[in-house]
């Protein structure tokens, strides 16, 4: 087989792999060793293809979003606000009950000085998702499906305040079954507003 730059499907592929390794060991668990033997390139060719490492998992997270976490952007064109929470509640569960967990909320946790950059952008991430959840609730006041006497920005922050929990007791131990029971009992809070 000649040499050069590798096809695109297997850049893909190649993407996907250094997903698992990014989400199993988190940014500053993964080495560029963990990489290359991932991706099956050289440390030469990952540069080439996908830039330095934080340039990678900048890569990766639009990956993350695109696949694994797609649930969450795909819930806010549900029709009614139930629906919704109901999506990202339950999609939360299933998606950090899983062995890696939440990529963006360990990103967010444990990340060291050097790592800021990638930390930053995480974050950002995370705030344009909560952005993008605020103005769903702010429609839902708009058309009756929610009470208008609530900040809209306070609910957004409830509710990623709720899928970030749901991240951190998957990480601790909390059985699938478990979370499920407790987004259950979120969702009925919510339904009290």
């Amino acid at each position: 087989m000649p040499g050069g730059r590798p096809r695109v499907h297997d850049l893909d592929a190649a993407l996907d792999r250094a997903l698992e390794v990014f989400w199993r060991q988190g940014y500053e668990g993964t080495t560029l060793s963990d990489l290359t033997e991932a991706v099956g390139m050289s440390r030469p060719s990952l540069y080439e293809a996908f830039g330095n490492k934080e340039e990678l998992f900048g890569k990766v997270l639009d990956r993350y979003f695109e696949g694994p976490g797609r649930f969450a952007s795909q819930a806010l064109d549900l029709p009614l606000m139930r629906d919704v929470m109901e999506r990202l509640i339950h999609g939360a569960v299933e998606l950090t009950s899983g062995p890696g967990g939440c990529l963006t909320v360990r990103t967010v946790q444990a990340c060291g000085e050097e790592a800021e950059p990638v930390r930053r952008d995480a974050m950002a991430r995370r705030k344009t998702a909560e952005l993008a959840l605020r103005r769903r609730i702010e429609l839902a006041q708009s058309s009756g499906d929610l009470p208008a006497d609530r900040d809209p920005g306070d609910l957004a922050r409830f509710v990623m305040m709720l899928t970030d929990g749901i991240a951190v007791q998957a990480a601790a131990g909390a059985s699938h079954a478990e979370l499920r029971r407790s987004a259950d009992l979120a969702l009925e809070l919510w339904t009290r507003l």
